[in-house]
């Protein structure tokens, strides 16, 4: 057994999955989506409503074990998914790690394809913390969570060309993201700087994600790359909005804010401060 075939071995659980069943419930349920999004408005906003004139609450334990539980799954869906695209890129290049709709089907990523979309609607409970311990909610917050979420049971129905570099670098910026997140709850001093490569790999991500829509485009027409239109376009506005979003946070965050906020370090987005 060489190299590559020992980091791509398959564990029981990830080879037993049945990804056929998955992607014809989501084919059937995706508009579920809409339904969990009205519910997330709700909460945000009649949550905010609610605890107006009420005292907000300490959850750190909570949230240090909300953080440390998506933190892990996301560190071990980084290295799942991006030991194979790390394989595909190696051995059948850039252009194949982009338009090869096998990362919906391999026995290594199918499981973490399908924990990856389903992983958006619990992640909706972020802001729930946030809402309680009544802090500051900026925009980009709430409107990453509902648009990633739709975005994903959206294009995951129909195995899309690009979804394993868009799902392989969220769940690499969510390793680091909710660590980070963990760490802050639980109290620990975190290095400003690193607050701010957590926000600059966000950017570079959207960068990315811009470019490969871009290329699914551009390749589509060759017959070897399958997506549609519509969703070229939809992943192309979601991606240029976080880009502008996450690019005008960094910027009023890191070096335009007051000299007390930059000293503290705020936490990068989806959160604003953690403490």
């Amino acid at each position: 057994m060489n190299d590559s075939e020992y980091l791509l071995s398959e564990y029981s659980f990830e080879r037993s999955f049945d990804e056929r069943s998955a992607i014809d419930w989501m084919q059937n349920n995706w508009t579920n989506a809409f339904v969990f999004c009205g519910l997330y408005a709700v909460m945000v906003f009649g949550g905010q409503h609610f605890m107006r004139e009420r005292q907000k609450l300490n959850l750190r334990r909570p949230l240090v074990l909300w953080s440390l539980c998506l933190a892990v799954f996301s560190i071990v869906g980084a290295i799942r998914t991006g030991w194979y695209m790390l394989y595909v890129l190696s051995s059948s290049g850039f252009r194949r790690s982009i338009c090869d709709q096998g990362f919906y089907y391999a026995p290594v990523t199918k499981f973490w394809a399908y924990a990856f979309v389903l992983s958006k609607a619990p992640e909706l409970g972020d802001t729930l913390f946030i809402v309680l311990r009544k802090q500051r909610l900026i925009f980009l917050h709430w409107y990453h969570h509902i648009t990633v979420l739709l975005y994903s049971w959206y294009s995951y129905k129909d195995t899309v060309a690009g979804g394993g570099w868009f799902m392989t670098m969220n769940f690499s910026v969510h390793a680091l993201m909710y660590s980070y997140y963990a760490a802050r709850a639980a109290g620990l001093r975190v290095p400003r700087p690193l607050a701010m490569l957590i926000t600059s790999a966000q950017i570079s991500q959207m960068v990315m994600g811009v470019t490969v829509s871009a290329l699914v485009y551009r390749w589509m027409h060759h017959g070897d790359c399958h997506s549609y239109l519509d969703n070229i376009v939809w992943a192309s506005l979601m991606y240029l909005s976080y880009l502008v979003l996450f690019s005008q946070f960094f910027y009023q965050t890191y070096l335009r804010a007051p000299p007390q906020d930059r000293q503290a370090g705020l936490a990068p987005p989806k959160t604003a401060k953690l403490d």
